[in-house]
C-alpha cells in the first residue's frame, strides 16, 4: 500500500468518524431543529476542515437530516407532526412486517437474543419509573435495540438497514418530545416479548400500533404545544 493510498485510509476513518458524531448530535438532539449550521464556525467544533464538513453535511442532507442552504451553508431540518406521523407510519410498514417475517424464522438464537435485550431495556424502565434519573440517551438505545432484536431474525438485510433510518428519525422525535409513558410502554414491551416467545405475531402486531399511536399522540401534543 502506497503513502497516498495510506493518507486516503486514514482520512476516510476520520469523516467517518465525524459524520456518526454528527449525526449522533443530530438525531439526538444535541444540534435542535431549524439550527443553521455555518461551515466555518462548525468546523471548529468537530475539528476538520470546510471542505471534509461540507461533503459530511451533504451527506447528511440526502438522509433528511439537513437541509442545504446554497451558500448560507446548511441547516437542521426543522420538525413537525405531520412528519411524525409520516415517519411513524413509516415505522409500523416495516416493523410490522419484520415481526411476522421474524416470528415465523426464529429460532433459539434469536430469542436469545430479544430475552437478552428486553432484559436491559426493563431493568432500564424501572429505573425511569422510580426516577433514578437514568440516562434518556441510554434507555433510548435499550429500546431501540429491543425492537431490532424483534425483527432480527426476518431474513432481510435492507428491511434492517432502512428500519435503523426510519427508526432514526422517530427517535430524534421522541428525544426532543422527551417523553416517558411509564407502566404503559413498559407493560407493551412486556406483551411484546410474551408474544415473541409465542411466536404470536399477529397480536404483536396489534400490540405495535398501539404501542407506536399512543406515543406518536403524546409528542404531537408537544409539538403543538411548542
Amino acid at each position: 500500500m502506497t503513502d497516498n493510498s495510506l493518507e486516503s485510509a486514514d482520512s476516510a476513518t476520520v469523516g467517518e468518524v465525524t459524520y456518526r458524531r454528527i449525526r449522533s448530535d443530530i438525531v439526538l438532539g444535541r444540534l435542535t431543529p431549524g439550527r443553521r449550521l455555518p461551515l466555518e464556525r462548525m468546523k471548529e467544533a468537530y475539528g476538520t476542515s470546510v471542505s471534509t464538513l461540507r461533503e459530511l453535511f451533504s451527506r447528511l442532507a440526502t438522509e433528511g437530516l439537513l437541509v442545504a442552504e446554497g451558500a448560507r451553508g446548511f441547516q437542521v431540518t426543522a420538525v413537525s407532526s405531520a412528519n411524525l406521523r409520516e415517519v411513524a407510519s413509516m415505522r409500523l410498514l416495516l416493523e410490522g412486517h419484520g415481526l411476522k417475517e421474524s416470528f415465523q424464522r426464529g429460532d433459539l438464537e434469536w430469542e436469545g437474543r430479544v430475552v437478552a435485550a428486553y432484559h436491559k431495556l426493563a431493568t432500564m424502565e424501572k429505573r425511569m419509573a422510580a426516577d433514578d434519573h437514568a440516562p434518556a440517551e441510554i434507555w433510548r438505545q435499550y429500546d431501540w435495540a429491543f425492537h431490532v432484536a424483534l425483527i432480527s431474525a426476518c431474513g432481510s438485510d435492507l428491511l434492517l438497514q432502512t428500519y435503523a433510518s426510519i427508526c432514526d428519525k422517530y427517535l430524534r422525535y421522541q428525544m426532543i418530545a422527551a417523553i416517558f409513558r411509564g407502566k404503559e410502554a413498559a407493560d407493551e414491551h412486556h406483551v411484546l416479548l410474551e408474544c415473541a416467545l409465542a411466536k404470536d405475531w399477529q397480536r404483536a402486531q396489534q400490540t405495535l400500533v398501539t404501542h407506536v399511536e399512543d406515543c406518536v399522540t403524546q409528542m404531537t401534543s408537544v409539538l403543538d404545544a411548542a
